[in-house]
């Protein structure tokens, strides 16, 4: 593969990719390696980095088995976490429970469950009488109990997961690197893009640039969608920052330049349905 075929000199601002490796750098808790970065790069600081510092200190604490700093973050954002449909701190008080038992503190155990986890038996009855019974099971028996999945090792790694995915949703940022996603999509969209432009050729390569549009269609997969797509219904094409879509006031959404282009006047009739439209009265819609 000839790498040099394929790179088109596309205009972005250098700062925000400065921001982007910083802040990957935070996310993976380089915090040194950040700082270093936006000092070389003169940046300014990365407003999330005070959040990420938090996130890993309390992911220290979770690799130590304890619990409590999770406890607390996961009590205070509860309310937010129950809307994202996030069940993280009853997950954690059963970790808390579980660990009771692991040390053979049956009545420390049944305390706890009556102050911090019975509250939740409405939504998780089921997990709760599961905690119960494996209670009748202390000591050497547990490894040997049916209730043995609350008890494996692997549970502390699953908690640092949700609660990663829990924090990360909740300061608006995706629980993968963007810069992780960025390199992989590029890595899928390399091969064809090489492959076109070793069959039509340079000249043809230049056209594409100024159009700012690839003639071609990548499929990238889903997990690399995060935004609505939409097409215009009339003339097939995924709407662009230069195509948008636009809302008419019938309800019906056509891209901006189909609409440029049916509406010779002022007024003219949308395609779907029997109202006429003025095109004053489209607006931009944003998904």
């Amino acid at each position: 593969m000839d790498l040099a075929n394929a790179y088109m000199d596309v205009d972005f601002d250098i700062h925000i990719l400065n921001r982007v490796i910083a802040t990957h750098f935070f996310r993976l808790g380089q915090f040194d390696l950040g700082e270093c970065f936006l000092r070389e790069a003169n940046e300014e600081e990365v407003p999330l980095k005070s959040a990420f510092q938090e996130m890993h200190n309390i992911l220290d604490q979770l690799k130590a088995h304890n619990l409590q700093p999770a406890l607390v973050w996961a009590a205070s954002n509860h309310n937010k976490l129950q809307e994202y449909g996030y069940s993280l701190l009853f997950d954690l008080h059963e970790l808390q429970f579980v660990q009771f038992l692991q040390k053979e503190q049956r009545k420390e155990a049944i305390d706890y469950m009556r102050a911090f986890i019975s509250p939740f038996a409405p939504s998780h009855m089921r997990q709760i009488q599961r905690l119960m019974c494996s209670t009748l099971f202390i000591g050497p028996r547990l490894d040997r109990s049916p209730y043995q999945d609350l008890f494996q090792s692997s549970n502390w790694d699953l908690i640092s997961e949700q609660f990663t995915r829990c924090y990360c949703h909740l300061i608006g940022y995706s629980c993968q690197s963007a810069l992780q996603v960025l390199i992989s999509a590029g890595l899928q969209a390399l091969p064809p893009i090489i492959k076109m432009v070793n069959i039509f050729g340079k000249e043809r390569k230049h056209e594409w640039l100024r159009s700012k549009q690839l003639p071609l269609e990548i499929e990238l997969g889903k997990e690399f969608q995060f935004h609505s797509i939409f097409a215009c219904p009339v003339s097939k094409e995924q709407s662009t920052a230069e195509n948008i879509p636009m809302l008419m006031p019938c309800g019906h959404v056509l891209c901006k330049q189909t609409i440029q282009r049916i509406s010779k006047s002022r007024n003219f009739k949308c395609p779907y349905c029997p109202q006429e439209v003025n095109l004053a009265d489209c607006k931009p819609l944003h998904f």
